[in-house]
């Protein structure tokens, strides 16, 4: 009863071709800018911040408690990097080591 689809016109199938080549440049872009912040953001995540910079320095001053997750959260980094990114600081004489077992240390800025 209802018959077949009606064909489109010459110029509404042109205007839907385009419609479909823009959209998935739209797409295509977005794509890479995505790919490329990823990247970008995985990179920063596995460089630790320098301990001797004033700036972390008084960050981690202006701390009460100071544990692993606190540090990787603050400076975007992973949990390992963090870690050790402690150590050293510890080592440095930045921070000071109050308690913590095999899984978590938890250090406070030292009396300097």
């Amino acid at each position: 009863m209802g018959g077949g689809k009606k064909r489109r016109t010459l110029t509404q199938m042109e205007k839907a071709q385009r419609a479909k080549q823009r959209e998935e440049r739209r797409s295509k872009a977005k794509k890479e800018r995505r790919a490329s912040m990823l990247a970008e953001s995985k990179a920063a995540r596995i460089i630790p911040p320098d301990p001797g910079d004033e700036r972390i320095i008084s960050q981690l001053r202006s701390m009460k408690v100071i544990t692993p997750y606190t540090v990787a959260s603050r400076f975007n980094l992973v949990l390992s990097v963090a870690k050790d990114f402690l150590e050293e600081c510890h080592r440095r004489g930045i921070i000071t080591y109050v308690s913590g077992g095999r899984n978590l240390r938890i250090y406070k800025p030292s009396e300097r």
